[in-house]
């Protein structure tokens, strides 16, 4: 997108104090072999030169910039589905609001929230919600082309979700065979092989079930579940213009003005759904070295969450009023692991973003999982109204990038664009906390976005003088430049690496520390438009 003239340009004095793959595309390669599940847990930390895996150089900044180095705490606004906050691995970094004394019942600071001692629940008890296209055309035709193109989209959707419903169900009765053949519900590709049976319909689900094992991985049980849960949830929530799942929250969506609603209970009333919040902040700020799980990407992180991402399509006044949440209780940077096609209330969104930027709060936002180019594709919420100019500078936008360099480096489902998408970062088979003490591969744009809010959060640690402006494009410039053709979108066309964002590259944490440091130093060159 296009830069604010008045930002710090960067000068050539950071080429000469940089690795080439921050000034030039250079020629990788990758590993051929498959990952160990050790190396897989934490690809996203590794060197593309030193391990042959594409991660963002995070232990070799570790190991040989921050050593011995002592930065400052940074809190990061977690604006999810909730977090769960009790976690092992996450308990120890969660935000607390010394304003409030907790469990009083009483609103001590003052902000309109009471007892919001580790953050806001924006959505009450609210779990499943339509998509923004079903409640348009719950809302009835009022004649406008954004009715029509929302009741096509969602005739086509509901279309989709009942071709999908039998895949679904099929491989979710393999996965009972075998479950209650084995007597336990997740188990591995060698429990599959170990299995001798004449039964034919056992010798079916096996061979389903290793098919699944090879194609997705050590996850596959769970995506199996997911894959169906996704589909029925699809049918009976999101698509569905008969459910209303916002009455229980209890407001006026529509009403910007009335904030006072929610609860302080941040992982929501069913821990398990704050699944994907509890990743997200894992993937940020889960303990590192203390050998639970995997590692966070910064350490000196508080957590601060905010519940406003249901199951489903999140409200335009629920996401402006959370980022306000966040930036006004010191939030120094936002992930936003979101998004949605059509936004009512957008103008509420933007607002809530320049308010952020002149608080000098970042905001690391998903590109999103369509596959799709979103230069020509809507895709809210955004950095431009008119999908080319910038009205705010404090927004990084993040498509994802799989484990394997080569053609198939970007992510199948990452959406892309030369002006929309700012920059890219590890988004496939990410390992980090899932609640209840677990932890769990996941994938998607959403992953992506929480490597680099992880990055952006380092760079504010240990040089907490530069701004949210400056660390976006510190992380833009300072990224490992690809010069491959790869394959994007739902077809598969090849397109050139370097344009499918506006930096063309991947993030990398140890070229942008080198970057911040002789930004801090003030040994690059100040140039204002």
């Amino acid at each position: 997108m296009k830069t604010l003239k008045s930002f710090w340009l960067l000068a050539f004095s950071f080429a000469l104090a940089l690795p080439a793959s921050a000034q030039t595309p250079t020629k990788y390669f990758g590993k051929k072999s498959p990952l160990a599940e050790t190396e897989l847990q934490r690809w996203s930390h590794l060197d593309l030169v030193k391990d042959s895996v594409p991660g963002m150089s995070v232990d070799r900044a570790y190991a040989q910039l921050l050593k011995n180095k002592k930065g400052k705490p940074v809190i990061v606004g977690i604006v999810d589905s909730g977090v769960d906050i009790e976690h092992n691995d996450l308990k120890n970094v969660i935000w607390t609001n010394k304003k409030e004394i907790p469990g009083n019942g009483i609103d001590d600071d003052k902000n309109g929230y009471v007892d919001d001692i580790h953050g806001w629940n924006f959505l009450g008890n609210a779990v499943n919600e339509n998509l923004e296209m079903t409640r348009i055309v719950r809302a009835g035709d009022d004649g406008s082309q954004t009715y029509k193109d929302a009741k096509a989209e969602l005739d086509g959707k509901i279309k989709k979700a009942n071709a999908l419903k039998p895949t679904a169900d099929m491989l979710y009765a393999a996965h009972k065979i075998v479950s209650e053949y084995l007597k336990k519900d997740n188990y591995t590709i060698d429990d599959l092989k170990s299995i001798q049976t004449t039964d034919p319909s056992l010798n079916r689900s096996i061979r389903t079930m290793i098919g699944m094992a090879r194609q997705s991985g050590p996850g596959f049980v769970s995506e199996v579940t997911e894959y169906r849960k996704y589909v029925y949830d699809q049918l009976d929530y999101n698509l569905n213009t008969n459910f209303d799942g916002r009455k229980v929250v209890g407001d006026d969506p529509n009403n910007i003005k009335e904030k006072s609603y929610g609860n302080n209970i941040v992982y929501g009333p069913d821990k398990e759904e704050a699944l994907h919040g509890t990743h997200v902040a894992g993937i940020i700020a889960q303990e590192r070295g203390n050998g639970l799980g995997g590692d966070g990407i910064a350490n000196n992180v508080q957590i601060m969450a905010v519940r406003a991402v249901p199951n489903g399509d999140e409200y335009d006044k629920d996401i402006a009023l959370a980022i306000r949440y966040a930036v006004d209780n010191g939030a120094k940077v936002i992930n936003g692991s979101f998004g949605k096609s059509y936004s009512p209330h957008k103008e509420w969104v933007y607002d809530a973003i320049k308010y952020a930027e002149k608080k000098d709060v970042l905001i690391v936002h998903a590109a999103g999982n369509d596959s799709e180019d979103i230069d020509v594709e809507s895709n809210f919420p955004n950095d431009s109204k008119d999908n080319k100019t910038e009205y705010a500078d404090n927004v990084l936008t993040i498509g994802a990038i799989d484990v394997t360099y080569g053609d198939k480096l970007v992510a199948d489902f990452s959406n892309y664009g030369k002006t929309n998408v700012d920059v890219f970062a590890p988004g496939v088979q990410i390992y980090a906390t899932v609640p209840n003490n677990k932890f769990k591969f996941e994938q998607g744009t959403s992953m992506a976005a929480p490597n680099v809010a992880g990055v952006a959060a380092l760079i504010r640690s240990y040089y907490p003088g530069l701004s949210a402006k400056q660390v976006k494009h510190i992380i833009m410039d300072s990224g490992t430049a690809i010069d491959e053709n790869v394959n994007v979108g739902s077809n598969g066309d090849k397109k050139l690496f370097s344009t499918l964002s506006k930096s063309g590259k991947i993030v990398n944490a140890y070229n942008a520390l080198i970057m911040a440091e002789k930004l801090s130093k003030g040994k690059a060159k100040k140039l204002n438009g």
